[in-house]
């Protein structure tokens, strides 16, 4: 399976794994899994971070992507004009981004936000069920 974690999702796996999920910290650690994680991830935490919104290590981004032995997921001219054209379902551009990239590169969104949901995009069962 292909993954690609949200902005929450990363922050917990990198720094409180106890945070996730079972499904989703079971699906991270299967080595069989790829597991990405996008720049725009990278943007919106140096935003929170610079605002005071969030306490995160940022100029360890691409060094605990290595160590968690993730791959990096660039931002592509067509992620940024398939993320513009989506349906407004969702407001935030960084969500919006992830979204597009799911859905251009076909992975699974490691989420928690329902409003995902509202997208015809993979998403990994956060449920259990």
């Amino acid at each position: 399976m292909k993954l690609l974690l949200d902005t929450h999702a990363f922050i917990w796996a990198a720094v409180d794994p106890d945070k996730l999920p079972k499904p989703a910290h079971d699906a991270i650690a299967e080595l069989t899994n790829d597991v990405f994680v996008s720049a725009a991830t990278a943007w919106e935490i140096a935003i929170k971070r610079a605002i005071g919104r969030l306490k995160f290590p940022i100029e360890r981004f691409d060094a605990l992507i290595t160590e968690m032995g993730f791959d990096s997921l660039a931002m592509t001219a067509a992620h940024c004009v398939a993320a513009g054209g989506l349906p407004r379902h969702h407001n935030d551009p960084f969500d919006r981004m992830l979204i597009a990239q799911a859905r251009l590169e076909g992975l699974s969104l490691v989420t928690l936000d329902d409003e995902f949901r509202k997208y015809d995009i993979l998403l990994l069962d956060l449920t259990g069920g």
